[in-house]
């Protein structure tokens, strides 16, 4: 049961620090918007999720440092490595090179924050559910 419980919390962690670094390069997309030659990057959230909860079935399994972030320096809950970036094309070519799509970028942004903000809410739900239940357990 405990082991449940843990690789609940284990995934939700995940997700929640896979869907920051995306965020936080959705981010770095769009300051950089006018820089000439930059190319927009982002990840497969969904497989980057299937790779770190692969990773934490089998722990002691390195990765690749893709990114220079926490994940990338295997900070994460599971030591995870980091997700594959890949770049995004653009949907109209530019004259400098810039592949940045302001629309799709700003949908992405708004997008991921929803999803974050809900998986935020259900792991606070499941730890306020498990202490409610320690309470009851306790207080019988």
């Amino acid at each position: 049961m405990l082991q449940r419980m843990t690789t609940q919390f284990d995934f939700q962690a995940e997700a929640l620090q896979l869907r920051a670094e995306r965020q936080r390069l959705i981010a770095s997309n769009i300051a950089n918007a006018d820089t000439p030659g930059y190319q927009a990057r982002d990840f497969d959230f969904a497989q980057a999720l299937r790779d770190a909860t692969q990773q934490l079935r089998s722990p002691g399994s390195g990765g690749a440092d893709v990114l220079g972030s926490p994940i990338a320096r295997g900070v994460g809950a599971g030591g995870t490595a980091a997700p594959r970036l890949s770049y995004a094309l653009a949907a109209q070519p530019s004259l400098d090179r810039n592949t940045v799509d302001m629309d799709r970028e700003r949908a992405s942004f708004a997008d991921n924050a929803l999803r974050y903000e809900a998986s935020l809410r259900f792991l606070n739900g499941s730890l306020r559910t498990l202490t409610e239940a320690m309470r009851n357990h306790n207080g019988s």
